[in-house]
C-alpha cells in the first residue's frame, strides 16, 4: 500500500465520492516538522503490514498545498492541525487525530 498525492482541489470530490464504498484517509504532513516526519515514518511502517485492507491513504503536503489543507478543515469540519490524519466515510470525516495519536491501528477501529 502506497501514499495517494493530494495535489489538487478537485480531488477532494473524488475522496468523497469513493467514500461512499471504502473509507479514504487523508494525512496532512508538515515537511518541516519533526513530529509529523515521525508519524509518516509510523504510518509507513503500518502501510507495509496492511496490504489487505481496503482504503485508499492520501499524502497532502501542507506547506505547498495549504489551500487544500485548509478547505479540509471547512470541508469536514476539523480544525487544522499538524500532523494530522483524517478518516473519511459517507463523504464525512468520521475521525481524525494528531501527533502522537496517528496511526493505522489506533484510527482505523474507532
Amino acid at each position: 500500500m502506497e501514499f495517494k498525492i493530494l495535489n489538487k482541489m478537485e480531488q477532494l470530490n473524488n475522496i468523497d465520492l469513493k467514500s461512499n464504498s471504502i473509507i479514504q484517509v487523508i494525512f496532512k504532513h508538515s515537511t518541516r516538522c519533526s513530529i509529523s516526519n515521525m508519524a509518516k515514518k509510523i504510518l509507513i511502517r503500518e502501510m507495509k503490514d496492511s496490504n489487505d485492507l481496503n482504503i485508499d491513504i492520501y499524502y497532502l503536503d501542507i506547506i505547498n498545498f495549504r489551500d487544500i489543507s485548509n478547505n479540509i478543515s471547512i470541508r469536514y469540519n476539523v480544525k487544522h492541525e499538524s500532523p494530522q490524519i483524517l478518516i473519511i466515510k459517507g463523504s464525512k470525516c468520521i475521525y481524525h487525530a494528531s501527533h502522537s495519536d496517528i496511526s493505522l491501528e489506533k484510527t482505523l477501529w474507532q
